[in-house]
């Protein structure tokens, strides 16, 4: 069976571990980040649509507890937290659960467990997820896979409902070119500029349905929906 291509960020000071998770990880053909310290991981999960964030909890500048807390507060998106540590006393899981974590893992751990782990923490939220959702004029029939502006349907290819269901779901924050290509293509994304094709076909949609230029590019960041709620 396929796996589906997942995005991560990983929070790990120690460099052996963090390079053996995102190595095993990227051979999976999933995306991912690497943080170093707690201060770039809350900057990375407040700009980046994660699936799933793996945290190590001794971090040389802020607590891993402190951390998950602030990613849970200031994510997009509810983003799963695996606590991946050498904390494995039950207190210490317990405190985690408490600030927020999803999942938890003590060290030393396999690599093969902590890849599972992520797709039942990334299936989690896919089903937890509403199936109607509604932002300003549009409203997105998840489930259906379409899309309606003030109720009448737009006429939307799959690659433009999937890019509109991510905008919508980020909103009002933009969402990177590369988050959106992963999004849609994972690890084997086509040669050419496809997004920026699948982009200028969604935008003439938007635009013929509203008379209002609804699919903004924000220089050097990406796309976000300019929407009045």
């Amino acid at each position: 069976m396929k796996r589906e291509a997942l995005s991560v960020l990983v929070v790990e000071d120690h460099p052996t571990i963090a390079r053996q998770l995102v190595d095993f990880l990227e051979g999976l053909g999933w995306q991912l980040d690497h943080a170093g310290t707690g201060g770039l991981a809350i900057r990375l999960a407040t700009e980046h649509p994660y699936d799933v964030v793996l945290l190590d909890l001794n971090l040389p500048d802020v607590d891993g507890l402190q951390v998950c807390r602030a990613i849970k507060a200031t994510a997009p998106r509810n983003v799963p937290v695996l606590m991946l540590t050498a904390r494995d006393a039950f207190e210490d899981k317990a405190q985690g659960f408490r600030d927020g974590a999803d999942d938890y893992l003590a060290k030393p751990f396999d690599l093969r467990e902590v890849a599972l782990r992520c797709e039942a923490l990334a299936r989690r939220g896919v089903l937890h997820q509403p199936q109607e959702l509604r932002v300003g004029p549009l409203t997105l029939l998840v489930r259906e896979k379409r899309a309606l502006y003030q109720d009448v349907p737009l006429g939307l290819t799959q690659t433009g409902f999937s890019i509109l269901l991510l905008l919508c779901r980020e909103h009002p924050h933009p969402v990177s070119r590369s988050a959106l290509i992963q999004h849609l293509w994972g690890a084997s994304p086509p040669d050419s500029d496809a997004l920026k094709s699948h982009i200028y076909t969604l935008r003439k949609t938007l635009e013929q349905a509203s008379n209002c230029k609804l699919l903004a590019t924000i220089l050097q960041l990406g796309y976000r929906l300019d929407l009045d709620d």
